[in-house]
């Protein structure tokens, strides 16, 4: 039997030292134990001139034996590897049934300093995160993760300027990184430049795939853009996918439903599907209070407009159960008649 398989990710050497042994390793261990029965092509993915592997996104088909083959081998390279990672799913009829995702974890002071920083983002230590991840980039310049993951940070810090340039270092050294087109996309939505971060979170949906959450967080972002420049028709596209996408309770993505089918209501106002927008918004009162909740009196506002439009009752007692939850907009649209 084979399956799906879906193999990406972007691994740094540091030398080209480094490189030969990895190539040496693999022409003999592919040939010997793998019999070549692996997914890669090692002509293909390993790039001399900067001594790295760069598999954007490779889709094959594998059995049992290949897939175990090719992960065995991607963990042997792991160890002369200094930056990077590598996922490797394996999938059947659309559902995800392995994911490894492989990274270095060696006692080479780039990757140990990498690692502590990420420790301590998670213990809530941005600051002391940040020093670790400038000095994985100290030890190993071309570190595109510790640029990205202190790119984060210095968001989060308000480090606006450092953070833009982290990414676009990050970028540079790994243009097929789709959280770093994230990362930015998100500063440029910051500072109000849609177009700029509509491209970004495009770049970011494309460079990933449906089983990872970032995927599902870009196009969310997407259709943010769409709506803040009036693009209606292109919102409502990615709103509707993901109003329509059924995610885990452990997906990220899970808690923003009721925000998902509130944006969606709103482009389809744009595109004056009136009857489709109320049906929208219907749904989004009807669910209950998520983590990225949109406050109740939004909520009844846009589904009045909406009712107005459509040429429908409701439309009044919706604004005002909107205006006594504190909505200044539904007040002033009950005083305008």
């Amino acid at each position: 039997m084979t399956y799906k398989t879906i193999i990406s990710g972007h691994l740094e050497f540091g030398s080209n030292r480094s490189y030969e042994k990895v190539m040496s390793m693999l022409d003999h261990r592919i040939e010997n134990y793998y019999k070549n029965d692996v997914l890669i092509d090692i002509d293909e993915v390993f790039q001399e001139d900067t001594s790295t592997m760069d598999i954007p996104r490779l889709i094959g088909q594998a059995s049992d034996k290949c897939f175990r083959n090719t992960v065995s081998m991607v963990e042997m390279i792991m160890q002369y590897a200094v930056a990077g990672t590598v996922h490797i799913w394996k999938l059947e009829g659309g559902k995800c049934l392995e994911h490894h995702k492989l990274e270095p974890s060696s006692d080479k002071a780039a990757i140990k300093s990498f690692l502590k920083g990420r420790e301590l983002i998670k213990a809530g230590k941005k600051k002391e995160a940040r020093t670790s991840f400038s000095k994985a980039i100290e030890k190993f310049e071309r570190h595109a993760l510790a640029y990205e993951r202190r790119g984060h940070i210095n968001f989060l810090l308000n480090n606006i300027d450092d953070a833009l340039y982290d990414f676009n270092k990050s970028l540079q050294i790994n243009p097929n990184s789709p959280v770093a087109y994230f990362g930015r996309g998100t500063i440029h939505m910051h500072r109000g430049h849609f177009a700029e971060a509509e491209a970004d979170f495009g770049a970011a949906a494309k460079g990933s795939i449906p089983h990872q959450p970032i995927y599902w967080k870009a196009r969310r972002e997407k259709g943010a853009c769409h709506l803040e420049l009036s693009q209606y028709k292109e919102a409502a596209f990615e709103f509707k996918l993901l109003s329509n996408r059924k995610f885990d309770k452990s997906d990220i993505n899970s808690a923003f439903k009721q925000k998902d089918l509130f944006n969606y209501g709103r482009a389809l106002l744009g595109l004056k599907e009136f009857d489709a927008a109320i049906e929208a918004f219907d749904k989004a009162l009807n669910l209950k209070e998520e983590q990225e909740a949109i406050p109740k009196a939004d909520r009844l506002l846009y589904r009045g407009i909406a009712l107005q439009k459509a040429g429908k009752d409701g439309y009044r007692n919706d604004w005002q159960l909107a205006a006594d939850s504190g909505s200044e907009k539904a007040a002033q649209l009950l005083q305008e008649g």
